[in-house]
């Protein structure tokens, strides 16, 4: 029988997508409620991967009623501390979920004339599977790379965002994995059987409060 901690470290592997980073035409931090997602974006930034930034993301699941604004204003304000002039950054501040994320940025950049054929996306090391399989899905057209603040689990987990609920996160990100390419959100990712495995042991284990009904 599979442990826990080997059932969460395969899924948390499983969720990157481990790309080798390229220029790009735009850094592009989709929201969430880890403003280290920020911090990653002004250190691709800084090392001169793209000219440009966009931060998306309004109020969603984790940060309505937590956060006193939008997630792409908060993240904005944290790439500007650290170094990112205001004037590399447009800011998207209604999305709520991944695909509005997408879609509202695609629509902001028409709106400003902004043209992109290469992106990196930046998310949570747990969402880089799922940005990246929404984004083909949903903008076909672009080249996209993923990626996420470099840290293993151990790091990533704190009082703020404890390691019972990244857990939760991670077993309700890998069931949508499964799920969503049926609803078209999504394009289909291969899963091996040991990693499914993993998502089940999490599941039997009670880490369900993220799952869809």
């Amino acid at each position: 029988m599979m442990s826990v901690d080997t059932a969460v470290d395969l899924i948390w592997h499983y969720h990157q997508m481990h790309h080798a980073l390229e220029k790009a035409d735009l850094i592009w931090a989709l929201g969430s409620h880890d403003l280290r997602v920020a911090d990653r974006v002004a250190e691709l930034w800084s090392a001169g991967l793209a000219p440009r930034i966009v931060m998306s993301g309004g109020l969603g699941n984790f940060t309505d009623g937590v956060f006193d604004k939008p997630e792409a204003e908060l993240f904005a304000e944290r790439a500007i501390d650290l170094g990112v002039p205001a004037e590399a950054i447009l800011i998207e501040n209604q999305s709520t979920n991944t695909g509005e994320n997408v879609s509202f940025t695609r629509r902001l950049l028409g709106e400003q004339d902004v043209s992109v054929n290469k992106v990196i996306a930046v998310q949570k090391p747990y969402m880089e599977r799922r940005t990246y399989a929404t984004i083909r899905q949903q903008w076909p057209e672009i080249e996209v790379q993923v990626t996420s603040p470099q840290l293993d689990f151990p790091n990533y987990c704190h009082d703020e965002i404890p390691r019972d609920d990244v857990i939760n996160i991670m077993v309700g990100d890998f069931q949508r994995i499964m799920k969503y390419p049926k609803l078209g959100f999504m394009i289909k990712q291969e899963v091996p059987d040991e990693v499914l495995e993993a998502w089940q042991t999490l599941v039997d284990a009670g880490f369900t409060r993220h799952l869809l009904v």
